[in-house]
């Protein structure tokens, strides 16, 4: 099979999920012996390219980092991957209606419709209705629907039969054991701090749980990862301004060691989307046996379920922060759930292979496609299972 895979920013992973995604799943497929081909977005004042990765080939298209310019990437490389032999997996639905193109030439999609993404807070009022129109058109124009939750599956069914999604969560590699030793260059040590992985926007709750940890009281840090350079985003400004003493900006990290070490190491996990499916950082937490506090909404308890403590505003959140201070068997209930809850769902053992089967059943559409539009065009020239410890003692929180 020649999987081609699109909607994300490019492998190695810097930025997100997706591309996180992306690279586990190009890696596990080329090691079964199937071609893949990621398209990359790359600065602008470059010029496109090809090369290859770890095995995996790089279709490299230069575009500005801003919606437009997501656009103009998205659309070069539809019509790359459309003149092309394979399968095309495509990672959200910003620019669905592009897949037009797709259908014109016989080329099997299909689409990973992520979350509700027209929901974000972010959005204007156009760019929700061009969100809520793509969302439309993906569902009718992709062969083929994956639904990383089943809240997603059933959101999806307005526009499209049941018989044409397919629900697949994220997956993630069980972690036993990783170094403390990242933590010295943040002056931390493990269990003796909360971590919160995330993109600094408002569907993700980074105000409410600044805000609650700073209103608990307590001396254990808060290290909150992510970008918050920039004093023109009034919310990133806000976030600064709400932390007390006790709250760590380190930037961004793209190193996926550092970030697994904070995480592992963590005394909680906070997890504050209110949007989406299946949050993959959420399932990176279960993997890594981190006790979890989430945000009291229908994805998070069904990813987290008991493995988490739930909060929905900054008084409830930081009424958690001062229980769990004294609370070391709570905290070790939490962890022993967050285990089993991975190895029941999540692992990448049930999560690949899933994908894999499903494209693989569009392989023969794929070789079926006219003789015509199988000739590769140029690049264009436009811009082993954790051991689960005894179960703990149960505590319930007053």
């Amino acid at each position: 099979m020649h999987l081609m895979i699109l909607g994300c920013r490019g492998i190695p992973a810097r930025h997100g999920g997706f591309e996180t995604f992306t690279e586990d799943l190009a890696h596990f497929l080329v090691a079964r012996g199937h071609e893949v081909t990621v398209y990359c977005q790359i600065d602008a004042h470059r010029e496109p390219s090809e090369d290859e990765w770890e095995g995996i080939r790089r279709v490299n298209i230069p575009a500005p980092i801003h919606p437009l310019g997501t656009i103009q990437f998205d659309w070069i490389s539809t019509r790359h991957a459309s003149r092309q032999p394979g399968v095309v997996l495509t990672l959200g639905y910003n620019t669905a209606i592009l897949g037009f193109l797709y259908r014109l030439r016989g080329v099997p999609n299909v689409m990973n419709m992520d979350g509700i993404e027209w929901k974000r807070a972010k959005w204007s009022r156009p760019q929700r209705l061009w969100l809520r129109f793509n969302e439309w058109a993906g569902a009718r124009l992709a062969n083929h629907l994956i639904a990383d939750h089943p809240e997603i599956a059933i959101h999806l069914e307005r526009h499209t039969t049941p018989k044409k999604i397919t629900m697949i969560p994220y997956g993630a590699d069980l972690v036993n054991e990783l170094s403390a030793a990242p933590l010295a260059r943040f002056g931390l040590r493990s269990k003796e701090y909360y971590t919160l992985i995330a993109r600094p926007e408002p569907e993700n709750s980074v105000l409410e749980i600044v805000q609650g940890h700073a209103a608990s009281g307590i001396n254990t840090p808060l290290v909150v990862l992510g970008d918050y350079t920039g004093q023109a985003n009034e919310y990133k400004r806000a976030v600064q301004q709400a932390a007390g003493p006790n709250v760590r900006f380190t930037g961004a990290i793209y190193d996926r060691q550092v970030v697994g070490a904070l995480r592992f190491h963590a005394r909680a996990y906070l997890h504050g989307h209110q949007v989406g499916g299946t949050n993959p950082s959420l399932v990176e937490a279960l993997a890594a046996g981190n006790a979890i506090i989430a945000h009291d909404n229908r994805f998070s308890r069904w990813v987290a379920r008991d493995a988490a403590l739930y909060f929905d505003g900054p008084e409830k959140l930081s009424e958690i922060f001062r229980f769990l201070e004294n609370a070391p068997q709570k905290l070790a209930e939490l962890e022993w759930n967050s285990s089993r809850r991975h190895l029941e769902r999540f692992t990448q053992q049930k999560v690949l292979p899933a994908y894999e089967a499903l494209l693989l059943q569009y392989e023969s559409k794929a070789m079926g496609v006219r003789r015509r539009h199988l000739q590769t065009p140029s690049l264009p020239a436009e811009s082993g299972p954790r051991k689960l410890p005894s179960e703990p003692i149960k505590v319930k929180m007053e």
